[in-house]
């Protein structure tokens, strides 16, 4: 117990140092008081989001040309993105705009990721009402290229955008949509395919939205045995090909669960939509200058560890390649972000 307390005692003599040494910082950068909260949620509130909505399509250009020639799990050609959504929940009391449920707020956010990297290529935040689906409207497909998406996204008229734009599609079959079989291709049951078949829509109207043919391909999982049964507009991949493609889906599920461990986007300053905006947008660039820093500095950290990095010296003028360097050669670093976590219990 005295040893707890004593190690207690130096982590908060730690702190107390550390909160020093950055408010000597901010001083000598023409800082004369500390940022209070107010005056961050003005910012946020006042400056147009569109400001950093135009500044995250200039980084996210630079960081896919660096990124180019990483490794997606699938070996194809062609560019492969996947499509998916996260909930952000807010306060209903602070944040009466984005009614959600009848006692709850959230907006969505909407994120195409290119899965060499993965870096995020569109981004929507719209309120948490909106359908998952019409995110599609937004999307302008690239011709030749796949697009990885859940259930939540099937809608055919909106789908059938991108057989005439020459792009394939790889998404879930949703229960209730009724098929006809046209052809059965034989595959391989060692690797996990079921079945992989040649199909049309069956109802006279899902029919008039998506006239052409469509592919059913259906795999059982080996490591929990559940089956999965895909729905593609593509004729010419291998059938556990499109399998692999839907299973690389799950980068997008890591990238929003970095940014929400990583970068705090929970906590708002302001309460408005220009600052939720502003703020997740900020987050975007943050990401992707991150992976910037990575590719053209060559670091082998990962983007978590850059960032503990970045955060601990963020007011230090030093060159970032010798931050990086100093930190191999010194001890594991105390991570003051969660020890004050402590106090907000």
């Amino acid at each position: 117990m005295a040893f707890a307390q004593i190690t207690f005692r130096e982590s908060l003599s730690d702190i107390e140092v550390c909160l020093a040494s950055r408010s000597q910082q901010l001083y000598r950068m023409g800082f004369r008081s500390v940022v209070s909260h107010s005056t961050l949620a003005d910012a946020n509130s006042s400056r147009d989001w569109r400001i950093y909505a135009d500044l995250a399509p200039i980084l996210i250009t630079r960081a896919r040309i660096l990124y180019i020639q990483e490794p997606m799990g699938v070996e194809l050609e062609q560019s492969v993105y996947a499509l998916d959504s996260t909930t952000i929940d807010l306060c209903l009391n602070l944040f009466p705009w984005a009614r959600f449920r009848a006692a709850k707020a959230a907006v969505k956010l909407h994120t195409l990721i290119d899965l060499r990297g993965p870096i995020p290529t569109m981004i929507s935040i719209p309120d948490g009402k909106q359908a998952d689906v019409r995110v599609l409207d937004e999307l302008i497909p690239e011709p030749g290229a796949f697009y990885v998406m859940d259930r939540g996204y099937v809608d055919f008229q909106r789908l059938y955008r991108f057989v005439m734009a020459g792009a394939f599609f790889v998404t879930r079959y949703k229960k209730g949509i009724q098929l006809n079989r046209l052809e059965s291709r034989p595959v391989d049951t060692s690797t996990g395919l079921r079945s992989d078949h040649i199909v049309r829509l069956k109802l006279e109207n899902s029919f008039k939205h998506y006239p052409e043919r469509l592919r059913r391909v259906s795999y059982r999982n080996p490591e929990d045995g559940k089956v999965l049964i895909f729905l593609t507009n593509n004729f010419d991949l291998p059938a556990l090909v499109i399998a692999q493609l839907y299973k690389c889906r799950w980068q997008v599920e890591l990238f929003f669960k970095w940014i929400k461990q990583n970068l705090r986007i929970k906590h708002f300053f302001g309460n408005s939509a220009n600052a939720v905006k502003t703020q997740v947008w900020i987050a975007i660039s943050v990401y992707v200058l991150v992976a910037i820093l990575r590719k053209e500095l060559r670091l082998e950290m990962s983007l978590s560890q850059i960032l503990q990095v970045l955060s601990v010296n963020v007011f230090k003028q030093v060159p970032v390649a010798e931050l990086v360097a100093n930190t191999k050669t010194q001890p594991a670093m105390i991570d003051y972000r969660n020890q004050l976590m402590l106090f907000d219990l």
